[in-house]
């Protein structure tokens, strides 16, 4: 069996994957015993990862009501991950029924859960693609069926960019998705940092994972927002962007930042 080109013998489960390591500290099932061990020496390094990507989770979730209160109907979700309820798509039709959503992990195991989950409605695509090709992306056909680049869209790219090596080039990454956006879209983001505690033996578990893990400053993830206006509170800490419920104890050693940025005409 192929999709997008990929064959069953294809899928490695043989080390661990970043999205089904998300999927276990999340409490999913969509992960495998690699996954697990992975997962426990994550947490043993960093003991703040679990109650740190539920914060991720929770921002995801605002970010997305804001985006849809804004008037934007088109979502191109990037790194979209197993899918955990409530989904993008969820989120959005709670807000405003007619949103439309473009799925996109590199995962063959992601995209036939995905697949197999999503509403076969038409306005939903889960697509098989990398974010290191980011023209690919834009210019796959499935993205087409669903996203009009004339109109604004929302790109999500939360907790994606880390995996990508300053080798990659993530602002060469992010630009020409930047770029295929019109004016009133936005981007959404979160990136996972050191500047608030030495997470060096986390980055080294990923060390054996499918993609490594890249901490970067709050300098560096601020210039992955080039090209856009940064909307208030600017970049935070998940917890502290735009919270509806105070954030618990410990929130300041959660190593994500986030934000919301317009891109203007």
């Amino acid at each position: 069996m192929t999709q997008d080109g990929f064959r069953a013998e294809d899928i490695d489960t043989s080390r661990p994957h970043p999205a089904r390591i998300y999927d276990y500290l999340l409490g999913g099932k969509d992960n495998y015993e690699v996954d697990q061990e992975a997962a426990e020496r994550l947490e043993a390094a960093a003991p703040e990862v679990r109650p740190g990507l539920r914060a991720n989770r929770a921002f995801l979730q605002r970010a997305v009501r804001y985006v849809v209160g804004k008037g934007v109907r088109q979502i191109l979700d990037i790194g979209t991950g197993l899918p955990t309820s409530p989904n993008v798509h969820e989120i959005a039709r709670a807000a405003a029924p007619d949103v439309r959503v473009a799925y996109v992990d590199n995962d063959p195991i992601v995209a036939a859960h995905a697949g197999a989950l999503l509403s076969a409605s038409g306005t939903n695509s889960v697509v098989l693609a990398d974010l290191r090709d980011p023209r690919g992306i834009v210019e796959h056909p499935e993205v087409r069926h669903i996203i009009d680049f004339d109109r604004p869209v929302a790109l999500l790219l939360v907790a994606i960019v880390h995996f990508l090596t300053d080798a990659d080039e993530p602002e060469r990454v992010v630009a020409p998705l930047r770029d295929a956006l019109p004016a009133g879209s936005y981007l959404v983001l979160s990136h996972a940092t050191g500047d608030f505690a030495d997470r060096s033996e986390a980055q080294a578990v990923y060390q054996r994972a499918t993609a490594s893990l890249n901490l970067r400053t709050r300098d560096r993830v601020e210039r992955l927002f080039d090209g856009f206006e940064l909307v208030e509170p600017g970049l935070a800490q998940v917890p502290y962007w735009r919270p509806d419920t105070p954030p618990p104890a410990g929130s300041e050693l959660i190593g994500f930042y986030a934000g919301v940025a317009r891109k203007n005409g």
